[in-house]
């Protein structure tokens, strides 16, 4: 083996990045992974995606997204033969790039603990093929210090056990970093692109190849002193995020109890220019990370004897908005002289947010499951979602040219997302009864009413 000096695999890896000659694999094709291969293969690199699903895999290689925010349009002429993007199963691609980023998913387990399966088993399969000046780049959410603590010893020993001459070592052989991923599912004003990007790297050498290749695809690059601190951002976001919202979530019982419409609260709360900053009540955390991350933070802290007590608050507050919720539409049904029991609930949104195809851990599961307990009849209406399975049941949204029939026999109305698609002053007319929990008909239209 030819010998190498200290950083001549640093000033390598550098050099391909700038003449856009590397090869970037990102493993993992979700709602994270496929848009990051996307703005690759537009910069001009050739991006092969991994994925174990065969279908997903297909579908990408046909043109075809599965993902809401990348359109066919923008990922055909990517797939073409003149493009520089493909998708395979066959972890063996990794022989050919130089960079290969983790886009795995974070579940939790069914008791609240951190599931890191996916990401050690991407890690494993990394180490196998793991060769002289490649990157590794994790953006899955995960507790802090999970870069050090599973992926290193991972790579190290795979490399102790390589048949190459002499052992490999990070920051001079091969680079390996955090950077969390920042994607928002429905969102054009900020995209992979344009959301500064949070880097720490093993070492210095790991830092500047990990800021190379994310300077050609994103506008700004924010470095950290380690994976550990990018890892504890990310965690710090969406912990702030949980928090607040079950600040405000609590904030929106205290006023029914007050008699005090909570919207317009906020609405003239929002007017101060410093000091604050607004979030809105609802039926519940839902999405791919805010009802999770904060867990992984406050398992972490269990390990070292601390209890994370605002985490634990919050998670009670937002995990029991569904049953609050529920109780609304049985308070509705009494005021019209009914049982929850027996009675005809529509349900108005399933997904997590508004405009996007994602049920990901969405409150309206466990609230159609409480529903369904307490023996209402329920029905569903959600555009992006034509069937649906929770725990108790599986249902499939109503039809279109039925849509207005069905709901004017409903007893109860229940809004859980405000798709922006619905006709809200139409469905306020013919609904019997509407429990709202987003505030989609406006508070000052119902101080109207009341």
């Amino acid at each position: 083996m030819v010998s190498q000096t200290k950083n001549q695999f640093l000033d390598d890896f550098v050099n391909r990045v700038h003449d856009e000659s590397a090869v970037v694999s990102i493993i993992g094709l979700g709602y994270v992974g496929l848009p990051l291969a996307v703005v690759f293969a537009e910069a001009g690199f050739k991006t092969i995606g991994i994925d174990l699903s065969v279908d997903r895999v297909s579908a990408i290689n046909l043109g075809q997204s599965p993902i809401q925010g990348i359109p066919n349009d923008r990922l055909k002429p990517l797939i073409s033969d003149a493009g520089n993007l493909s998708a395979t199963t066959d972890f063996d691609v990794l022989e050919q790039a130089d960079a290969v980023i983790v886009c795995v998913p974070t579940p939790l387990s069914k008791t609240h603990d951190p599931d890191v399966s996916y990401i050690v088993s991407a890690t494993n399969e990394i180490a196998k093929r793991l060769h002289p000046g490649m990157l590794i780049v994790l953006e899955s959410t995960s507790y802090p210090g999970t870069t050090e603590e599973l992926l290193l010893p991972a790579l190290q020993q795979a490399r102790n056990e390589s048949p190459r001459d002499g052992p490999l070592v990070e920051g001079q052989d091969f680079f390996l970093a955090f950077s969390p991923e920042r994607i928002d599912p429905g969102r054009t004003d900020y995209t992979v692109s344009n959301t500064p990007k949070v880097i720490g790297g093993q070492t210095p050498s790991c830092q500047k190849a990990a800021l190379a290749l994310y300077r050609c695809v994103v506008e700004e690059v924010v470095p950290v002193s380690s994976p550990r601190i990018a890892e504890t951002v990310k965690l710090l976001e969406n912990t702030f995020r949980a928090v607040n919202i079950g600040l405000v979530n609590e904030f929106a019982i205290m006023c029914d109890h007050l008699d005090v419409n909570v919207w317009e609260v906020i609405d003239a709360a929002k007017t101060k220019p410093f000091g604050y900053m607004p979030f809105y009540p609802g039926p519940g955390l839902g999405g791919h990370c805010i009802p999770i991350d904060p867990h992984y933070l406050a398992w972490k802290l269990r390990t070292l004897n601390y209890t994370a007590r605002f985490i634990q608050l919050a998670t009670e507050v937002n995990f029991g908005m569904p049953e609050y919720w529920v109780t609304k539409v049985q308070d509705a049904l009494n005021e019209h002289g009914k049982a929850l029991k027996g009675s005809n609930i529509l349900v108005l949104g399933v997904t997590y947010k508004a405009d996007v195809a994602d049920i990901r851990e969405s409150p309206a599961l466990d609230i159609i499951d409480n529903l369904q307990e307490k023996g209402a009849k329920v029905q569903y209406h959600d555009p992006y979602v034509p069937t649906l399975s929770t725990t108790t049941i599986q249902l499939s949204s109503i039809n279109e040219n039925s849509f207005y029939q069905i709901l004017m026999q409903a007893d109860c109305v229940i809004v859980v997302i405000n798709h922006s698609s619905y006709r809200w002053e139409k469905i306020e007319e013919k609904a019997l009864a509407i429990v709202d929990t987003r505030n989609a008909l406006g508070y000052l239209k119902q101080a109207s009413r009341s």
